[in-house]
């Protein structure tokens, strides 16, 4: 199993940046790919976010491209998501998520990750 804790969250105003970070404890010999979801209030799980193991491969939603970057560090157990230009729809809760693959895939649809961190929450104020 993988344990996960984020970190980084809190106030930030439109237009400023945050950083958000995302710990990898327990079995992380295996190759795992990394994910941040987000959740508002009223709202659906949308998808944030994708890294693979290697680090080679990242996908990105819609509605944050060009302006969140993921990314993860040599070891590969911590994942960061950078987080620039925010607006106010992006206040949500935001959760870190991992699952067991090969090394260069990722996948953005939450119902196939296996492990969840607790949240942290962004919120952007206007």
């Amino acid at each position: 199993q993988v344990q996960l804790v984020e970190s980084g969250g809190g106030l930030v105003q439109a237009g400023g940046s945050l950083r958000l970070s995302c710990a990898a404890s327990g079995r992380t010999f295996s190759p795992y790919a990394m994910s941040w979801f987000r959740q508002a209030p009223g709202k659906e799980r949308e998808f944030v976010a994708a890294i693979s193991w290697s680090g080679g491969n990242a996908v990105y939603g819609d509605s944050v491209k060009g302006r969140f970057t993921i990314s993860r560090d040599y070891a590969g157990n911590t994942v960061y998501l950078q987080m620039n230009s925010l607006k106010p729809e992006d206040t949500a809760v935001y959760y870190c998520a991992a699952k067991y693959l090969p090394p260069n895939y990722v996948d953005y649809q939450g119902a196939a990750y296996n492990y969840w961190g607790q949240g942290t929450q962004v919120t952007v104020s206007s």
